[in-house]
C-alpha cells in the first residue's frame, strides 16, 4: 500500500493498533492520548475503546490540576537555587546582576533566576599566560617577543606568567577581559625591564634578575588596576638574538670569549711574574739594607778605634807607634809565604819543617807560632834585643824629620 493512500492507517482491527498488514492506527493513538491527559486532571473517560468525547471538566477539577501543576513548576523553580561550592572555588552571589556576597565550600541556596545568580571562581588554579610563543619555543610571536635593550639592541624573549585569583569579587567585577589584561602588563612590565638593562645582561647573566624586577612590577601594576590576580612565578623560557643576526651575534661571542682568554692568560703571567720581581727586589733591599749596616758597623767599629789609639798615642807616642809597627808588621808577615832566618846571630843548624810551614801558612796560620819552638832562646833573646834597637834608632829618625 502506497503512503498517499487516504485509507493509510485505518484499516485494522480496533483496539488500539493496527493489524497485521499495516500500522497503527493513528487517530486511535490521538483519542488514547487525550483520555490519558483528561485523567490527570480528573475526569474519566466515557465508553469503551472506541469512544470519541466526553463531558468537559469542571472549574473545580481544572484548578485543582492548575494548582497542582503550579505547586510543582514552583518546587522545581525553588529547588534551582541549590548550588555546591568545591573548597577550592569560592561563590559570588548576585542580585539582579549586583554582587550581593561570597560564599564559601559546601552547599549553598540563593533565590532563584532571575532575582538571582551565582558565579564560581577556583582560587587554587595555576592559570598561564605565554608571551612571545604559543604552546611551543618554536612557534614565536615575534610581535610579542621582540625587545629593545638599553644599549639600542634587539633581544628576542620569550617567557611566561603564572597567577592565581586572591579576590573573587575584584576578579569578575573590576576587569573584563582579565588574561589579555594579564598579558599586556607582563609584556610591558618586561619591556620596561629590558630597557634598563644591556644585551649581554639580558642574554647571560641577569635573566633572573629581570624577572624578579618585572614580577614586581606587574604585581604593582595589576594591584593598582584592583584586579585580584597575584602573580605566583615568571619563567623565562628564551633569550636570544633575532635569527636575522645571530651569525654575526655568535662571531661576537666567540670574540669576546677570546678576550677573556687572553685577559686570564696575561693575569695568570701577570700573577707568576710581578710576585717573583717583587721578592727580587725586597732581597736586594734586604741585601742593601744588610751591606749598609755592615758598613757603617766597621765604620763605626774603625772610628772607635782610631779614637782609642789616638788617646793612646796622645799619652805615649813612642810606643804607642812601636805598637802598631810591630801590629802591621805581624799582619804583613801573616800572609806572606816567605821566611826570614837570621843566620849571623847563632851558628847552630836550625831545623825548618817547610811543608808544616807551608801547610799553615795555606790555612791561615801564623807562621812565627811554628817557628817559635824550633828558634833557641838564646838566640831569640839577641834578635829581640837587636830588634828593639833597630826600632828605637828607626823612631829616634823619624823624630828627627819631623
Amino acid at each position: 500500500m502506497s503512503l498517499n493512500d487516504p485509507q493509510w492507517g485505518r484499516k485494522g482491527g480496533g483496539g488500539g493498533g493496527g493489524g497485521k498488514d499495516g500500522p497503527p492506527d493513528l487517530d486511535e493513538l490521538w483519542r488514547n492520548f487525550n483520555q490519558r491527559l483528561s485523567g490527570m486532571f480528573g475526569r474519566r473517560g466515557g465508553g469503551g475503546g472506541g469512544a470519541t468525547g466526553g463531558e468537559p471538566p469542571s472549574a473545580r477539577q481544572l484548578g485543582g490540576g492548575i494548582g497542582l501543576l503550579v505547586g510543582l513548576i514552583l518546587v522545581v523553580w525553588l529547588a534551582s537555587g541549590f548550588y555546591i561550592v568545591d573548597e577550592s572555588q569560592r561563590g559570588v552571589v548576585l542580585t539582579f546582576g549586583k554582587h550581593s556576597k561570597t560564599t564559601g565550600p559546601g552547599l549553598q541556596w540563593r533565590m532563584p533566576y532571575p532575582f538571582q545568580s551565582h558565579e564560581l571562581v577556583n582560587l587554587s588554579q595555576v592559570r598561564t599566560i605565554e608571551i612571545g610563543y604559543r604552546n611551543n619555543v618554536k612557534t614565536r610571536v615575534l610581535r610579542e617577543s621582540l625587545m629593545l635593550t638599553d644599549d639600542e639592541n634587539i633581544v628576542d624573549l620569550q617567557f611566561a606568567v603564572q597567577y592565581i585569583l586572591k579576590d573573587p569579587e575584584d576578579y569578575l567585577f573590576n576587569v573584563r577581559r582579565p588574561d589579555e589584561v594579564v598579558m599586556l602588563v607582563a609584556e610591558s612590565a618586561f619591556r620596561e625591564a629590558v630597557g634598563r638593562s644591556t644585551m649581554d645582561f639580558v642574554l647571560y647573566e641577569g635573566r633572573e634578575q629581570i624577572a624578579v624586577s618585572a614580577q614586581k612590577l606587574m604585581q604593582d601594576i595589576l594591584d593598582k588596576y584592583g584586579t585580584g590576580i597575584a602573580i605566583s612565578r615568571v619563567n623565562v623560557q628564551n633569550a636570544q638574538p633575532p635569527e636575522q643576526v645571530q651569525a654575526a651575534f655568535d662571531d661576537a661571542v666567540k670574540a669576546k670569549q677570546d678576550q677573556e682568554r687572553q685577559k686570564n692568560e696575561g693575569q695568570a703571567y701577570f700573577n707568576d711574574v710581578v710576585p717573583r720581581a717583587r721578592g727580587a727586589a725586597q732581597r736586594l733591599i734586604e741585601e742593601a739594607n744588610g751591606y749598609r749596616q755592615r758598613v757603617v758597623a766597621n765604620a763605626e767599629g774603625e772610628t772607635a778605634r782610631f779614637r782609642s789609639v789616638l788617646a793612646e798615642y796622645s799619652r805615649a807616642p813612642q810606643i804607642t807607634r812601636e805598637r802598631i809597627y810591630i801590629e802591621t808588621l805581624q799582619q804583613v808577615l801573616t800572609s806572606s809565604t816567605k821566611i826570614l832566618v837570621d843566620a849571623k846571630s847563632n851558628g847552630n843548624l836550625l831545623f825548618l819543617p817547610l811543608d808544616r810551614i807551608m801547610s799553615m801558612s795555606g790555612g791561615g796560620g801564623d807562621a812565627a807560632t811554628v817557628l817559635k819552638p824550633l828558634v833557641p832562646e838564646s838566640a831569640q833573646a839577641p834578635d829581640a834585643a837587636a830588634g828593639r834597637s833597630r826600632d828605637s834608632l828607626r823612631a829616634r829618625e823619624r823624630e828627627g824629620r819631623q
